[in-house]
């Protein structure tokens, strides 16, 4: 492959100087060279701010997740290649499956949030509007728009596809450029993904840069607006956070830092139990995929202290099933560590774990390989431990490879207490059938984890696993893991946008937030607002009908054709004595379809159909002989991109006689774009 190439400025930059070596996990061959020698730092911000910023913020949310939808697709076509490429790194197809259709995966997701949950909009509107004020001239509402900065995402070299992937899309979504930095070992799986993406053509310019080699004073030129984003060690993280630039600027930065997590066997799991085999395989599993290098993977095993021997025995007899080698060759089951370097870091860890410890299966040293020369490749056996749980060394040293360390444990108190001697982690797993267990464990754990997953029979089939981050869930952990959060759904995007609390008008935070907020002028016309399509109707559109006396002969037939016949519809003594209502009521469900008889328009038109309401609330009784009138309203306007239609979002607001609201709630419509 040769020198590596960084992707900055809207051009590809060669470094001209011979760059560092970066060697093939299993051979030990030259792969390619990584070199930033004279990227300017400074200038690839900028751009960033320049160009791909705007570019970004052009497009509605909607249309950023249909860009993120065809990459998605795009690069599934280039899946073969990136996995041959992968195998470099060590991994096997199904290890390269876990880091590349991963990272697919989690643009589909993002692609598919962004379409559900945010609006075809370029401004996120944070729940509902705060009154200030008596008469109601004076109300609030948090927004959330796109800061004006760079993210920069430095990632680490376990997952040269799924990190930069993970970090992008959210970002993306959310409007921020970004600019992608990968740990040298992988960066050539990284390099090749980005050349994949900018000769596609799907993204706007600028939206995305790529820096192969050091971050040189990439850090020196980041300012308030901009983000870091970093995932690698835990001494490294505290070293990018405590940057100047950083400090100085209040800059946002999120770590995603190694931890010791850990995975607990509830005593009801004896040999024999479906969770007994689960906690085995899920920790065999842990320590052999992608070979231990997993920030996510089982550190610290707890068992219960009588069935350490059994799952010692059942673990060993599984790990000496497992076939290490040449990750392409058939039937190998692990692949090498990414580096020679990698190793010998992984061997000085198990030296300081077994001071505490010895060894239940493999050998440190030594390790038999398929179709590979084992000291050329970065090729380790799987090592299991076993450790007194007191000693510091299982919950302070991290072998960053296939080593996993049982701990035997007393009472569910001191398990809980000895996860959280962990220092905080990404993610713990609890197996067990006891439900109480799980959640005194679960409640108890839970501020020292990011995720928490419980394994059982009844989840197993379907269970994602330990060890995998899913994009609609948050990743990171408190204290030693980082203290940060990546991806969570909609949680990931808001992270990259400022919220801000706009005071005003109803006038003025209609025309801010693009939707009508009680208060704000309507505006009635002719033409009923059903009979407009997208293209005619306008925020603030509005009719009013009524009114509609609501009769005792209306409410008995309710009860008698829907079956309700709740006593305060149908029993006038009791009704009478229920201090609330102090008579006969009419029913709530009857007060909606009256409302939708006044203010429904029949005839064919532009509305397609009723899909829904919502934040209904029932505010007064309506009693026999009261007057009905409703106010409909078009509050939200969403036009689906890749159909010919769109969603409205009406405010519906019902009053009695005397002009309190007795119901107020949203009718969601779909309309045709254009006139049927």
């Amino acid at each position: 492959m040769g020198l590596l190439r960084s992707y900055v400025s809207g051009e590809w930059h060669t470094a001209a100087e011979d760059g560092v070596p970066l060697h093939d996990a299993t051979t030990g061959e030259e792969v390619a060279r990584v070199s930033s020698a004279g990227v300017d730092f400074a200038g690839a911000l900028e751009y960033g701010r320049r160009v791909g910023g705007p570019a970004l913020r052009e497009l509605t949310f909607h249309q950023r997740s249909a860009l993120l939808k065809a990459l998605a697709s795009h690069l599934r076509e280039h899946r073969e290649e990136l996995y041959a490429l992968s195998a470099k790194t060590g991994s096997t197809l199904g290890d390269s499956k876990f880091d590349i259709d991963g990272g697919i995966g989690v643009l589909f997701s993002y692609a598919s949030k962004g379409k559900r949950e945010l609006p075809n909009a370029t401004v996120y509107v944070e729940g509902g509007v705060e009154p200030l004020s008596k008469g109601g001239t004076f109300v609030a509402q948090h927004i959330a728009t796109p800061l004006r900065g760079v993210a920069v995402q430095i990632n680490a070299f376990n997952f040269p596809v799924w990190g930069p992937l993970e970090k992008f899309a959210p970002a993306f979504l959310a409007g921020v450029p970004s600019l992608v930095k990968p740990a040298s070992q992988t960066a050539y799986l990284t390099a090749r993904l980005v050349e994949l993406i900018v000769e596609s053509g799907i993204l706007p310019e600028g939206s995305l840069q790529f820096v192969a080699g050091s971050v040189g004073d990439l850090l020196d030129h980041v300012t308030a607006q901009d983000l870091v984003s970093f995932t690698g060690s835990a001494s490294t993280a505290q070293k990018l956070r405590a940057h100047p630039a950083i400090i100085r600027n209040a800059v946002r930065f999120n770590a995603e830092a190694d931890s010791l997590n850990c995975s607990i066997l509830g005593p009801d799991a004896r040999p024999g139990t479906t969770e007994f085999d689960l906690y085995v395989k899920q920790l065999t599993s842990e320590m052999t995929v992608k070979a231990g290098q997993k920030c996510t993977a089982i550190r610290r095993a707890f068992v219960p202290a009588e069935l350490l021997d059994d799952v010692a025995a059942a673990a060993s007899a599984r790990l000496a099933k497992v076939t290490v080698g040449n990750p392409t060759a058939e039937g190998v089951r692990m692949g090498a560590l990414a580096s020679l370097e990698q190793r010998e870091e992984v061997r000085r860890s198990l030296k300081a774990l077994l001071d505490a410890g010895s060894v239940v299966f493999g050998d440190p040293e030594k390790v038999d390989v398929v179709d590979a020369d084992a000291e050329r490749g970065a090729f380790l056996s799987p090592v299991l431990l076993k450790a007194d749980p007191e000693r510091s060394e299982p919950h302070e040293v991290e072998a960053f490879g296939p080593v996993s360390t049982l701990l035997p444990y007393t009472s569910t108190e001191q398990v809980i207490e000895l996860a959280a001697r962990g220092g905080g982690s990404l993610a713990g797993s609890i197996v067990s059938a006891d439900t109480e267990f799980v959640r005194e464990v679960v409640l108890g754990a839970a501020a020292y984890h990011g995720r928490l997953l419980v394994l059982d029979a009844d989840d197993a089939k379907e269970s994602t696993g330990h060890g995998s981050p899913m994009p609609q869930l948050v990743h990171g952990g408190p204290g030693r893991a980082g203290g940060g959060e990546e991806m969570g759904g909609i949680r990931g995007v808001l992270h990259h946008m400022q919220r801000t609390a706009v005071q005003g008008s109803p006038a003025v935070l209609t025309a801010v937030t693009g939707r009508w907020v009680a208060g704000a002028p309507r505006t009635e016309s002719d033409v009923h607002p059903f009979r407009k399509s997208l293209a005619e109707l306008r925020i603030g559109d509005s009719v009013v009908a009524g009114p509609r006396t609501v009769l005792q002969s209306d409410v008995d037939h309710f009860a008698e054709f829907t079956g309700d016949t709740f006593y305060a519809h149908t029993d006038p003594a009791a009704a009478a004595a229920n201090p609330l209502f102090g008579g006969i009521v009419a029913h709530g469900y009857l007060v909606v379809s009256f409302a939708a008889g006044l203010f429904v328009s029949p005839e064919p038109g532009p509305v397609l159909a009723n899909y829904g309401l919502e934040n209904l609330r029932f505010l007064t009784p309506v009693k026999v002989d009261d007057a009905l009138t409703v106010t409909l309203t078009a509050k939200q306007i969403t036009p689906r991109i890749d159909q010919e239609y769109g969603e409205v979002r009406w405010d519906a607001d019902v009053t009695n006689q005397d002009g309190d609201s007795v119901a107020k709630y949203d009718v969601l419509t779909l309309v045709s774009k254009e006139q049927p």
